[in-house]
């Protein structure tokens, strides 16, 4: 990119999407879209797994494990992958934040606090460079989430319709 380009960008350092993009890219929580397939199912896996700890005690309240282990095990699955989709909402909404940001042609930004917000139309060179990243980096890893979503409403979809076959626990 130009060195002229930057220099006639008004945008506060840290509220430049590429920046923005870099931010959540190294960090702790938002990282974990951008890990191999297999440690990315690990640390879903690690959050399902310690949702037992939240969801246990309410489906053991619900349901006797003693008497009903089946309903027991079934509502604390639907209710840590309740918890697993939020977590997932919460790393797609980050990433497609980004997403909006850097595909955009203009920039929002907040010179030194929330009442003077202004607009800036990105240079071509900048808008270029912005919708590459989009295409080559932030693309696959919405449509990573996508595929997540998507297997987890599977798997709370068949628990929901197992669970119409059961016998009511009366």
């Amino acid at each position: 990119m130009k060195e002229s380009s930057l220099e006639s960008c008004p945008v506060p350092v840290e509220q430049q999407p590429v920046n923005e993009y870099e931010q959540l890219k190294d960090s702790w929580y938002f990282r974990w879209a951008t890990l191999e397939k297999v440690a990315f199912w690990k640390k879903l896996a690690w959050i399902w797994v310690w949702g037992w700890i939240i969801v246990g005690p309410i489906a053991a309240a619900s349901f006797t494990p003693q008497k009903h282990p089946i309903l027991f095990v079934l509502s604390g699955c639907i209710g840590t992958s309740l918890l697993v989709g939020l977590f997932l909402l919460r790393l797609y909404l980050g990433w497609y934040y980004i997403k909006d940001r850097l595909k955009s042609e203009k920039v929002f930004y907040e010179e030194s606090g929330w009442y003077d917000g202004q607009i800036w139309t990105k240079t071509p060179e900048m808008l270029a460079r912005d919708r590459l990243l989009v295409n080559y980096e932030i693309s696959p890893i919405i449509r990573r989430l996508h595929h997540t979503f998507f297997s987890l409403f599977l798997i709370f979809l068949s628990g929901i319709i197992i669970w119409q076959f059961l016998p009511s626990p009366n």
